[in-house]
Order: C-alpha cells, then structure tokens, then sequence
C-alpha cells in the first residue's frame, strides 16, 4: 500500500518546528484489520458515528504521542484531508486534551466525484451534532472546484456547526486543478495565508 507522505504540507510544518505524525486509520496500513468506519447505506448514512468512530484513532495517536518526551504535549495541531478531516470535526467534539487547533481540509463523508453527496442533509445534521459539543478553535477550508463536497454543501455543514456551538472560520478555497478536493496534497500556495493567519490569531503558529 501507497503511504501518503502529504510531504509539501509536512516540510511547510517542519520548517515552523512543528513534529509531524502521520498516522493511519484501522484498515489503511500494512497490517490492514477491518474497515470499521461503514456509514451505512446512501439511502440511510450515519455519518455522525462514523465520524467518532474516526475519532476513536484520532485520539489514540494524540494518547501515544503526547506520552513522548519530545512532544510539546499541549501544542497539538491537528489536520485531517476528507474523510480524516470529518474525523478531525468529530474528534474536535469530544475536546481532547492538549489539542489547540484542528484544520479541517475537504472533510465530509459520503461524497461521489460523480453524483455528489447522496444525502447531503445527514451530512449538515452530523456538523450540528459535533458543534454542539466542539470548543477547539477550527479552521474548514474548502476548494471552489471540490467535487466531493461542493461549496453549497460545506458552507451549509459549517454554518450548522457554528450555529450549534462551535468555534470555527470558514475559507473558500479557489478552485483547484481538476478537482479542488485534493488541494491539501498540492494546493500549499493556496492554503498557506489563511493557514498562518488562523494559527497566529489563535496563538498557535
């Protein structure tokens, strides 16, 4: 299996001293084991369980890396890319120890490059439901072009999640290639500005 390195991302955080963790969710790596983040059906998702369920290994690699010396324990930065990044929100719900800021690139769950999101409505209900719990500063970006999670879509998940309670700014990304869903990967030029702006006014660059 392909490891992703995210490696323009991961120089860009090294450069500003940042440690990089790039942990692999249960399915994913070399050991492999089950895939247990299954929303269900399109027709019924859950995307909220899901989501935590995400957050159950999130928080995991959190536990096994503030245990380390070298880790400044209470200076976790934590970024999720798609389905990592609705994780990210999920986690961010239940207010891990140590973690000060989630960046949340093109998260959601349940999108199709090809018919969109097939029941976009769960996918808003699930960003309430982690809003109303979520007190760690957020960063959502998303690209003009995502054919994941379109900007309509993102815009009405996380206008659910400040409603409710969360504390989060919104970015809309240019579009991005082919598909602006990937501009985390190579998108850096992109990101970078709101990125450092965000981290600086919460006190986290």
């Amino acid at each position: 299996m392909d490891v992703p390195t995210f490696a323009a991302a991961s120089r860009w955080l090294l450069q500003r001293g940042y440690m990089v963790a790039l942990p692999l969710r249960r399915g994913y790596g070399e050991t492999g084991g089950p895939w247990r983040e299954n929303y269900g059906s399109c027709s019924n998702p859950d995307y909220y369980h899901a989501g935590l369920v995400t957050a159950e290994d999130i928080q995991a690699a959190i536990g096994f890396f503030r245990n380390r010396s070298e880790v400044a324990r209470d200076r976790v930065l934590l970024i999720g890319q798609s389905a990592g990044g609705w994780g990210s929100i999920a986690t961010a719900s239940r207010n891990p120890a140590g973690v000060v800021a989630v960046l949340n690139f093109a998260g959601g769950r349940g999108g199709n490059p090809r018919t969109g999101n097939c029941t976009p409505q769960r996918l808003v209900d699930a960003a309430g439901r982690y809003g109303a719990t979520a007190r760690i500063p957020s960063l959502w970006l998303y690209s003009a072009n995502d054919k994941f999670f379109a900007p309509d879509l993102s815009r009405r998940m996380f206008d659910a999640f400040v409603r409710a309670g969360g504390k989060a700014d919104y970015v809309a990304l240019p579009a991005f290639g082919t598909d602006g869903h990937e501009v985390f990967v190579d998108g850096r030029a992109l990101w970078q500005l709101p990125v450092e702006t965000f981290l600086a006014t919460i006190g986290a660059r």
